[in-house]
C-alpha cells in the first residue's frame, strides 16, 4: 500500500509541474491565448502527448523502486549516539522518535518537506557495529555520503 501511495504522489506532482509550466508559458508569452486547460487539452489530443502521459505513469509506478534507499554504515549507535545526532541536525534532519536500536529523523525544513513529497523519513538501525540507514534516496544520501563516510 505505501509502494501505491508514493506513485499517486510522484504522479501527482509530475501534474502539477506540467500545469505550472504551461500557465507560465501562457502568462509569459502575450501571443498565446487560451487557457491551461486548453493547452493539457491539445496537448493530449497528440500521439506525442499521449506519449507523454504513458511516460509520466510509468515513471510515476516506478519510481517507489529506485527513489529509496537502504544503506549500511560502519557506525556504533551505541557509542555514538549523541554524534548520530549532530550529524542528521547538520544535514537539516531532527529526531522524531528513538526506541531500542532504531531511530526515525524526519526534515526541519516545510520545503525539504514538500520536495521530498513528505516522504522525509529517514530510519537509522542499529545492527552490532553498523547501523542500517533507510528512506528517500535524496536523504539517506545526503546524510551518508557528506556526513558519515
Amino acid at each position: 500500500m505505501r509502494y501505491l501511495i508514493r506513485a499517486v504522489k510522484y504522479l501527482l506532482a509530475f501534474c502539477v509541474l506540467y500545469l505550472a509550466v504551461v500557465w507560465i508559458s501562457i502568462a509569459t508569452n502575450p501571443a498565446m491565448d487560451g487557457s491551461v486547460w486548453d493547452y493539457v487539452a491539445a496537448t493530449y489530443a497528440t500521439q506525442r502527448g499521449k506519449m507523454l502521459m504513458l511516460a509520466v505513469v510509468v515513471l510515476s509506478a516506478a519510481y517507489p523502486s529506485f527513489g529509496f534507499m537502504s544503506r549500511r554504515v560502519n557506525w556504533n549507535m551505541a557509542a555514538q549516539h549523541d554524534r548520530l545526532i549532530e550529524v542528521f541536525a547538520a544535514a537539516g534532519f531532527s529526531l522524531k522518535s528513538e526506541q531500542e536500536g532504531k531511530m526515525v529523523f524526519r526534515a526541519n525544513n516545510a520545503i525539504d518537506k514538500l520536495v521530498m513529497l513528505f516522504e522525509d523519513e529517514i530510519t537509522v538501525t542499529a545492527d552490532g557495529e553498523e547501523v542500517i540507514v533507510e528512506g528517500i534516496r535524496r536523504g539517506v544520501a545526503k546524510v551518508i555520503y557528506r556526513y558519515l563516510s
